[in-house]
Parts: structure tokens; C-alpha cells; sequence
């Protein structure tokens, strides 16, 4: 789950890093209101989940009422990569000194969190890493012991060799960026930039976090500054049906139980030449309703042209699934071929139960992902 600057600042500020006080505000009125609490200068920056916003014009700099009336005018409403901007963030602007970046992401080859830091702020870490990567330091955290003092002032020092006091700064940053992205179960965490003033001062003046889905459950307060305005409808509905659906750009909708197993039957319709429309796990279920939610969100794309229904029954028994998909279909007119694939617990009885419903099934993966791209194509 992504979330917006504005809220990843208000995180980072619980966990003790300094950030701009600035505020959201969804009018022009309401942002001119703000930038005259701040005072002039302020910057505008628009509130989506893309990169590139500054590129797109989506920040800008005002530097009285007039120039904030109409730069504000312009950025809400923007189109920005498909995203409407409905909010902007005035911050106060920043005489900046020096421009660094500071991230952590989960590695998941390691099985821990790496640390990231480098000179080179201010721009797209992705940039750095392809052009050039010697100027990107990297600490793999123990995550039984966490980040330690030594090891932020380390990772410091590489990029603030020549100035301890900043060093320093940047290390109390670092620690607080650690048990933010530890405390609020995050997948990836970053500023980019944090910068030093004239004055001696050291800010995040951008702020970057992605939750783990799968840690939602025990951050309630962070669920609910999701964006649904900025999400797919059909995942939203998914999710709420207990689903897993991620929408992508083929013509074979998959409908798995398991996300391994899904994963691996995207794989083999690629393989065979085919293209995935999603990604969709049901779980270990054989509810009906599931099913029936599951296809009603497959079919809803029109570039769907066959459904690959692929089960391997453990604990779930294939005859349940069996049952459900007929309930299921009972319901739905579905005018998609539909190709089946039941293995393991009980299989067998599933297959009769398909075949007297006047449905047939396929004995292996290969065979149903090649049914169902034979059938895709015409």
C-alpha cells in the first residue's frame, strides 16, 4: 500500500525525524490559507502516487499570493501519468545547502533490510543506481539487532565525510528512518532529499513510505489513509471479498488458489506465448461467493478472451471447489470459455461432478494453459 508524502512526513515526525511543517489542501483557497501561516516562500507539490512530479510540473514554487493562486490553479486538476492531483502539500521553501538521499527497502535475497544512502540527492535513486552505482552505500540491518549507532555514523560519514556535525545529524536520522520503516511494517522507506541549510539545519523535505499489505492487520490508523480515488475499483473489490487481484494487460484471466501456484500459472502462460490479464488468488477457499466474485471481477475485462481455472486441492478438497464453481456459474452468464484444471484432494470426485454439469477438466498444467490459449485466440 502506498501512501502520500504529506502522511509519510506525519510518520516520520513520530518517529523524531525533522521534517517541513507544511499542510495538505485540497482548494487553492484553502492552500492560499496555509502559505499565508507558513509565510512566503512556499512550495506546491502535488499529492500522487508516481514519480516524476516535479517533471510533470506538479511542483512548483510560490513565491507571493498571486504566484500560489496560480500555480495552485494549475496543479489541482492535474493529469499527472493517469492520476487526477485532488490535493497539494504548501510547504515552507527551503534554502538548501546540500542534497543527499537517504532509503531502506526489504532485500528479500538476504531476508534483511538494506540501508541505502548517497551524495547524489535530489533525483531518482534509479538514475544513480543504472549510471552511476559506486555512489550508492549500502548496510545490511541484522534484524535481530537492528541498526546501530556505529553503523548509521559509518553509512554517515560516506556521504558527509568532510562535515561531522552534519555526519552526525544524518546518523539520528537514519536510526529514526530504521525504526520507522521497522514500526509501521513498511516495505520501503526513503527521503530523497535530505538536505542541510545555510544555517545548519538537516530536514527531510520528501518523504516516501509503501506499507506491507500483509501488515495492515496491526496498523488500522495507516489502512485508513489509503487512497482509494488512486487505486484499481476492481482490486478495492477484491480485497474487501477477501481476494488477492492485481489487473494486468493480457487476455488469459487466471483464477488460482495460492499465490505460488498463481505465480507459477503466469508463468506458464507466458511461456507457452500467452499473456496473463491478473493475478488472482482466492485462498483456500471453496465458497461459492469467492468464485462468483472472482469471475465477476475477471469478466469485467474486456480484454479478457479465456478463463483459466486452475485449483490443486490440499486442506480445500477439489470436490468442494467443484461445487462452488458450479454454484458459481449457475449465477453468472458467462460468455468467456472457461478451462479447468482440479488436482490433488479428491480430484477425482471433482471431475465427475464437472463432467455432469456438462464441464470438462484438464489433467495437467501445460494442457489447460495451452487450452486456454488456443481458446484466447479466437
Amino acid at each position: 500500500m502506498k501512501i502520500h508524502e504529506y502522511q509519510a512526513k506525519q510518520i516520520f515526525k513520530q518517529y523524531g525525524m525533522p521534517v517541513t511543517e507544511g499542510e495538505v489542501a485540497t482548494t487553492t483557497e484553502e492552500a492560499m490559507k496555509i502559505a499565508e501561516k507558513i509565510g512566503y516562500p512556499v512550495v506546491i507539490k502535488s499529492q500522487v502516487h508516481v514519480g516524476g512530479r516535479g517533471k510533470a510540473g506538479g511542483i512548483k514554487v510560490a513565491k507571493n499570493k498571486e504566484d500560489l493562486k496560480e500555480k495552485a490553479n494549475k496543479i489541482l486538476g492535474m493529469d499527472i501519468k493517469g492520476l487526477t492531483v485532488k490535493k497539494v502539500l504548501i510547504d515552507p521553501a527551503i534554502d538548501i545547502d546540500t542534497e543527499a538521499y537517504l532509503g531502506i527497502i526489504l532485500d528479500r535475497k538476504t531476508q534483511k533490510p538494506v540501508m541505502m544512502v548517497s551524495a547524489e540527492g535530489g533525483i531518482d535513486i534509479e538514475e544513480v543506481a543504472a549510471k552511476t552505482p559506486e555512489k550508492i552505500h549500502k548496510l545490511y540491518v541484522n534484524p535481530v539487532y537492528g541498526l546501530l549507532n556505529h553503523q548509521a555514523m559509518e553509512l554517515a560519514f560516506k556521504i558527509y565525510s568532510d562535515k561531522p556535525n552534519v555526519a552526525v545529524m544524518a546518523a539520528k536520522t537514519l536510526k529514526s528512518l530504521y525504526n520507522a520503516f521497522i514500526g509501521v511494517d513498511a516495505s520501503l522507506a526513503e527521503v530523497n532529499p535530505f538536505v542541510t541549510t545555510k544555517d545548519g539545519k538537516a530536514l527531510a523535505i520528501d518523504a516516501k513510505i509503501n506499507i506491507d499489505d500483509n501488515g495492515l492487520y496491526r496498523h488500522k490508523e495507516i489502512e485508513a489513509m489509503r487512497d482509494l480515488d488512486a487505486e484499481v475499483l476492481d482490486e478495492i473489490e477484491a480485497r474487501k471479498s477477501g481476494l488477492s487481484y492485481i489487473k494486468l494487460d493480457g487476455n488469459i484471466g487466471c483464477l488460482v488458489n495460492g499465490a505460488g501456484l498463481a505465480m507459477a500459472t503466469m508463468d506458464l502462460v507466458k511461456y507457452y506465448g500467452g499473456e496473463p490479464a491478473n493475478f488472482l488468488d482466492i485462498g483456500g477457499s471453496s465458497n461459492p461467493d469467492k468464485v462468483i466474485t472472482a469471475l465477476k471481477i475477471i469478466t469485467k475485462d474486456p480484454n479478457v478472451k479465456a478463463i483459466l481455472f486452475n485449483i490443486f486441492g490440499g486442506i480445500t478438497r477439489c470436490d468442494d471447489v467443484a461445487n462452488g464453481l458450479i454454484k458459481a456459474l449457475a449465477v453468472i452468464d458467462l460468455k468467456i470459455p472457461l478451462v479447468i484444471r482440479l488436482s490433488g484432494t479428491n480430484s477425482e470426485e471433482a471431475k465427475k461432478i464437472l463432467a455432469d454439469a456438462g464441464l470438462s477438466s484438464a489433467d495437467s498444467m501445460d494442457e489447460v494453459v495451452k487450452q486456454a490459449i488456443e481458446l484466447s485466440k479466437k
